[in-house]
Order: structure tokens, then C-alpha cells, then sequence
């Protein structure tokens, strides 16, 4: 499977509706069909945005409308987590055990912060899948 070039993933904004590719749109707690997911428990994979690494899973939800991910940021923000949606995931590496997501460091350190005891609220998911829609710029 060839990778997917975060720069050369086209997204497009349509009023406030986000879309991704082919016209789909853009589903922040959904993996994307084309990134190799396979059933693959992702905890300890190495994750990296467009601009590097951002640390290592620590704990991966693929329940249906509501995958995600946990990732251990170590020394980038020290001794913190973030989550992100399974939506922006656009490619997984099984053999180098790496998932890459379509965001820079940036804008996952200036996402809505995780707590651990929140995460599962409706209110804070529609917060964060707001802000990862949010981050794709108009075309």
C-alpha cells in the first residue's frame, strides 16, 4: 500500500462540513478505509505528524463511531497525553509499527487538552472532533 502524502491529501471545506477525499466527509471518530488498519492493536506504535514524531500510543479505540487514539507525548510536552480521532489518521506502517496522522505538532499541541476523566464525554468529543474538522483549510 503506497502511503498517503499528508500535503497531497485533498480536503475541502463546504460551508461548515469538512470533506475528505472523493467527497466523503471529513469523520473525526472514524478511521479512514485506506489506512491499513486490518484489526491491529495500535498500542505502542511510534505516531508522527507532518513535521515529526509526537510520542508513542498508549491506549487505541476502534469502536465504531467513536475510534481513537491516546498518545504518550513524552519529552515533546512533557508528562503529557493527547487524543486524537481516528479521522486524522491517513496511513499506518505495521512493519516499522508507525501510524501518521495528517496534522502538524502545532496544531495537535494547540488541540483541547486531554483528561483522562473527560474523554468519553459527548460534550468533549464534539469539542475535539470540532477543532480536528476545524483544521482543514478551505481548498
Amino acid at each position: 500500500m503506497d502511503r498517503l502524502d499528508p500535503q497531497a491529501t485533498e480536503y475541502r471545506q463546504t460551508g461548515s462540513t469538512p470533506t475528505g477525499g472523493a467527497g466523503r466527509a471529513f469523520d473525526a471518530w472514524t478511521f479512514r478505509d485506506e489506512v491499513g488498519l486490518a484489526g491491529t492493536n495500535l498500542v505502542g506504535y511510534k505516531v508522527e505528524a507532518t513535521d515529526g514524531g509526537i510520542g508513542k500510543i498508549d491506549e487505541a479505540s476502534h469502536d465504531v463511531a467513536a475510534s481513537y487514539l491516546v498518545v504518550d507525548t513524552g519529552p515533546w510536552i512533557f508528562g503529557k497525553k493527547v487524543m486524537l480521532p481516528a479521522g486524522v489518521v491517513n496511513h499506518i506502517d505495521h512493519d516499522e509499527r508507525k501510524v501518521f496522522v495528517d496534522r502538524s505538532k502545532d496544531q495537535i499541541k494547540a488541540a483541547p487538552e486531554y483528561d483522562v476523566d473527560s474523554h468519553a464525554d459527548p460534550v468533549y468529543r464534539e469539542k475535539l472532533g470540532g477543532y480536528y474538522g476545524g483544521t482543514y483549510g478551505p481548498a
